[in-house]
């Protein structure tokens, strides 16, 4: 019997998938990137309204050990055709700081208040120790 966070999980990945099945007219674009035990694929979909969406999905490949068998798990990202300049500049600005120690500079947007807190988090973060395990 699944614990009650798998449950959770199950039915949140199960109302993206349909939701990814009814909305989705369409697949446009597939790209897969391998990258070690993970494969991420970056699949371009219209709605039933043409518009273009991104779905980024990491899969990885896992042992269950009460059934004997391999087993695929995976978590999807739907991005937004108006959010693909923020993701991205959020993308890069983090690679930027990992392989540079830098933190990059602040970045304004029509909604200051989400930005106003988003930043005083990165500060708070960039004070720590940069060799420290990441919480997960």
């Amino acid at each position: 019997m699944p614990k009650q966070n798998e449950a959770v999980s199950l039915k949140s990945q199960m109302q993206m998938e349909e939701f990814d099945n009814n909305e989705r007219k369409e697949e446009i674009f597939s790209r897969a990137v391998r990258a070690g035990k993970r494969t991420y694929f970056f699949d371009v979909k219209a709605t039933k309204s043409d518009e273009y969406y991104l779905t980024i999905t990491e899969s990885k490949k896992r042992f269950n050990n009460e059934s004997g068998k391999f087993f695929y798990e995976k978590h999807k990202l739907f991005l937004y055709k108006e959010d693909f300049l923020k993701f991205a500049d959020g993308l890069n600005d983090s690679v930027s700081f990992i392989e540079t120690g830098v933190i990059p500079p602040d970045r304004f947007y029509e909604q200051p208040e989400i930005s106003d807190r988003y930043n005083a988090g990165v500060s708070e973060e960039a004070s720590a120790d940069p060799k420290a395990e990441p919480e997960l």
